[in-house]
């Protein structure tokens, strides 16, 4: 699997959170308590798990966003400097709370998760001019749909104009408005996702063929439809694959999403073909899922690229 090696530039605009985690051997029902076995907090946020991810896989990023003037926005920010992240585009809000995810994880490491966004869904025209500036020789820009979706599309647009390649991760699905389709030029909804955007059920391969080309039909130019551990389905206008999830024992599925879209993410922009791309991008998101939390679960490039030797 031959790459460029030149490192790839990537910016990430998008949400910027502190997750509180707590363990437990299973889910609660509703008006039920259960004992759980732990308590953490961590660094996290799509936006942030992303940058992070790449920030690991050896890209250089440049993060946009917005969090509180409180503890817990220093303490994000401090953990995206400890990555080499850029963060002088991330704006220290003193009029919003920093953006907190109440996560539950059980002992099969399913995630349950309340997201509070906070000082995330405050950003604005200023973060857009951000993003402009932070977009000047990038490669790639990540977005998710943590912080106010107008922002998000209108960077879009703006990074199809300077040709950076963007990757588009549409959680939650229910805010992607409907003419950003013909500016992604990669969807990487999960299966839950996919439904919502799409109306068809993915419950396999076939279905997740069906979703995809739904959304191709939309405009998206590379739809790349997550199953867990039921792999990764892709399809552009020229080709579609099929990559198998690699078998790992899992611990914590959260952030998994995160680490295969920065994955990918490096790997187009490095000039890989999309079968490579999307093992590459696989490789990252099962070893996220071998380590608890999000941030701190992020592989090692020599990690991904020790998985994926070692398989084949």
């Amino acid at each position: 699997m031959a790459a460029n090696t030149g490192a790839a530039t990537i910016v990430a605009l998008g949400s910027i959170n502190m997750d509180l985690v707590a363990t437990m051997e299973r889910m609660p029902a509703d008006g039920e308590t259960v004992e759980g076995n732990a308590f953490f907090t961590a660094p996290g946020g799509k936006g942030a798990n992303q940058a992070v991810a790449a920030a690991r896989l050896g890209a250089h990023v440049r993060m946009v966003g917005r969090v509180g003037d409180d503890t817990f926005g220093r303490a994000l920010l401090d953990g995206l400097r400890a990555h080499g992240i850029g963060v002088r585009d991330v704006a220290v809000d003193a009029a919003h709370a920093s953006g907190v995810a109440m996560i539950m994880v059980d002992e099969a490491g399913q995630n349950r998760i309340v997201a509070v966004y906070g000082a995330n869904m405050a950003c604005d025209g200023a973060q857009l001019d951000a993003a402009k500036r932070a977009m000047a020789g990038a490669d790639a820009l990540m977005l998710q749909l943590e912080t106010p979706p107008e922002i998000s599309l209108a960077a879009a647009r703006h990074a199809r104009g300077e040709g950076l390649r963007v990757i588009w991760d549409p959680a939650p699905a229910a805010l992607m408005p409907d003419d950003a389709f013909e500016f992604a030029d990669v969807l990487t909804p999960n299966q839950t996702e996919a439904a919502m955007l799409t109306g068809i059920e993915v419950r396999d391969v076939d279905s997740a063929r069906a979703a995809a080309g739904a959304l191709l039909a939309r405009g998206v130019r590379l739809a790349v439809v997550k199953m867990g551990e039921d792999g990764v389905f892709a399809a552009s206008a020229s080709e579609s694959r099929y990559m198998p999830a690699f078998a790992v024992e899992a611990v914590d599925s959260v952030a998994a999403g995160d680490a295969f879209g920065a994955g990918l993410a490096i790997a187009l922009s490095e000039g890989l073909a999309l079968e490579d791309a999307l093992r590459f991008g696989a490789a990252a998101g099962a070893l996220a899922v071998t380590k608890p939390g999000a941030q701190d679960a992020m592989p090692s490039r020599a990690e991904v690229e020790g998985l994926i030797g070692g398989v084949g």
